[in-house]
């Protein structure tokens, strides 16, 4: 068969990620992706320092990002997405705005951040009350707190790791087992969704599966930045029955209320790769004791338990992998 008669391929559109230099989960990136669009990844540049806030402010500095917008513009993307959370919410709403800004001058083409994108599916969902399940140390964990709050958002509970490196390695059953926990109902009420924080932690298989059990949506990093930028091309994210980019499987959302999705009850399966390991824990908001400690005796102020990584270093000295 002559396969010129086909006349190739056909026309792809593209979107520039620009990624930390540890992200390892750029398979999950085009699991979202429809067939018509190509993803064009950048990282930005290795850093040996100690991963923490600071670092998070060192590689989302504007010239870091316009250079890795300007490396992508010969393939002409039509959106560049930064994906990374915690360098996109480390300066606050105004500092994501300026990130955009930055990007979009650098590519002349529309620009968003995984935080901004949390913030738009937010919006998307009328929540207004949300649980967290994140990979950081508790000083990440609040500053993403603060992130949501400048927003106008509540946080009802959160569980976190406390990793120092090697997000993706997580498994499905970890991040089910954080995220059960952090929806535990407080004297907040119920949350209204549950973000899965980190473009490094892996979540997609994993979305559906919770929402039937919890009843509320589900997003995670990965997820809300692909729907974002798809967005500014006009069209959807592909996947899985989830509520974000399947209005059929919202029921009762955009009531700001922690309404029900339908599903499956509670005891939904969740797939594993590996044995349960303990990791973050919450309690309802208003029920910690006097001091609570994590593994390694590290008091959180907020009553928020400090947990014990996959390293098993103090949750806050970090090493790498924090996206």
């Amino acid at each position: 068969m002559d396969v010129s008669l086909f006349g190739g391929p056909g026309p792809q559109r593209g979107v520039g990620v620009v990624a930390p230099f540890d992200f390892a989960l750029d398979r999950e990136l085009w699991r979202w992706t429809p067939d018509d669009v190509s993803l064009h990844v950048t990282r930005t540049p290795y850093v040996p320092v100690e991963v923490s806030l600071d670092l998070a402010r060192v590689i989302s500095e504007h010239e870091t990002l316009q250079n890795a917008v300007s490396t992508l513009t010969e393939v002409t993307p039509e959106a560049v997405v930064y994906a990374c959370t915690s360098g996109s919410f480390v300066g606050g709403v105004m500092g994501e705005h300026a990130m955009c800004e930055a990007m979009s001058r650098a590519g002349s083409v529309p620009a968003v951040t995984t935080s901004g994108a949390l913030l738009e599916a937010l919006v998307e969902l009328d929540v207004r009350r949300l649980a967290l399940v994140t990979p950081y140390t508790v000083s990440v964990t609040r500053a993403l707190e603060e992130y949501v709050a400048q927003a106008g958002v509540t946080v009802t509970g959160r569980a976190y790791m406390g990793l120092t490196r090697q997000i993706w390695k997580v498994t499905y059953r970890e991040v089910a087992d954080m995220a059960r926990r952090a929806a535990v109902r407080g004297r907040l009420g119920a949350a209204d969704a549950l973000f899965l924080s980190c473009t490094n932690l892996p979540t997609y298989d994993v979305i559906p599966q919770l929402e039937a059990e919890l009843r509320i949506p589900v997003i995670s990093a990965n997820q809300v930045t692909m729907w974002a930028a798809l967005r500014r091309l006009g069209t959807r994210a592909v996947g899985p029955y989830q509520a974000l980019i399947d209005t059929s499987a919202r029921s009762g959302t955009g009531t700001g209320a922690g309404s029900a999705l339908p599903g499956p009850v509670a005891d939904a399966a969740v797939p594993a790769t590996g044995p349960v390991v303990p990791t973050g824990s919450v309690r309802p908001e208003g029920q910690e004791p006097p001091e609570v400690r994590g593994v390694h005796g590290a008091v959180d102020a907020q009553g928020v338990p400090g947990a014990q990584g996959v390293s098993g270093t103090p949750d806050e000295k970090q090493q790498e992998g924090w996206t």
